[in-house]
């Protein structure tokens, strides 16, 4: 028998592949009414099962008229190898050093422009993120994430 968060995620993936646009909007109080469980449920799953690792883009605003927007990255076969391999070299936490070797990796690659890099550059700065070396090191993989993934997701369209 299947959890619920099992049964969220199937159905969140089944009108997700039923859209037209690749992205689907939905209220957590709503969705949380049709499986009769806390919204906090729905929180779970989309924090656990829709990553930026897993390939999927999420936008969230609370409140009353709050929604969850998921939208899948679309990858070519050759780019999902080089997404994956990228979002494995990043990981949880990353030097500034590294994080640059990324960049001009997309550049070689193509993936991104020099302007495009130079933005990424100066976001992911030790000037930037005037933060404890730990904690930098870990905002600045999740900004690297998020950018690699904006990057392949907009590529792929």
């Amino acid at each position: 028998m299947s959890s619920i968060s099992d049964i969220i995620e199937l159905y969140l993936k089944q009108i997700l592949s039923e859209s037209d646009s690749g992205v689907v909007e939905i209220k957590r109080s709503e969705l949380a009414d049709i499986f009769q469980c806390v919204p906090s449920q729905i929180n779970y799953v989309i924090s656990t099962r829709f990553t930026i690792e897993k390939g999927y883009i999420v936008e969230s605003k609370r409140g009353g008229g709050g929604f969850i927007r998921i939208k899948r990255v679309p990858l070519h076969p050759k780019q999902a190898n080089l997404f994956e391999v990228l979002l494995e070299q990043i990981g949880h936490s990353i030097s500034q050093v590294t994080a640059e070797h990324i960049i001009s990796r997309l550049i070689e690659n193509g993936l991104m422009t020099e302007r495009e890099a130079l933005l990424m550059r100066h976001l992911i700065s030790r000037e930037t993120l005037q933060l404890p070396i730990r904690f930098r090191d870990e905002l600045r993989a999740r900004m690297m994430r998020m950018m690699v993934t904006i990057l392949f997701a907009s590529k792929g369209e």
